[in-house]
């Protein structure tokens, strides 16, 4: 059994210089732990694979290609491959969310 504990995971550096660990890694799935505090945002990007959002703590944005919403805790929001995407915090509150990438 393996557990990783969030206080102890390992910080991965990123393009968009928010914190965020690494939960887990095989060759079929990554899972990576943001923070975006007040006022943060993710870059606009893609990714060459499927990736899903879950929301953990609180209300964030989210765009992906010409669609944007609102989210918000225990919400979970599919990304398609190839298709620009960025979340951001325009909140007064932490916004947390867990970014699962689903290799192929």
């Amino acid at each position: 059994m393996k557990i990783v504990e969030l206080s102890k995971a390992p910080e991965k550096e990123n393009p968009h210089n928010v914190i965020a660990k690494g939960l887990y890694d095989t060759e079929q799935t990554q899972v990576v732990h943001l923070e975006l505090k007040p006022g943060e945002a993710l870059k606009l990007h893609k990714t060459p694979m499927n990736v899903f959002f879950y929301v953990l703590e609180g209300e964030g944005i989210v765009v992906i290609g010409d669609e944007e919403e609102s989210v918000s805790k225990d919400m979970l929001i599919e990304s398609p491959k190839g298709i620009p995407h960025l979340l951001r915090n325009e909140s007064d509150s932490l916004f947390r969310f867990l970014v699962v990438k689903l290799k192929e």
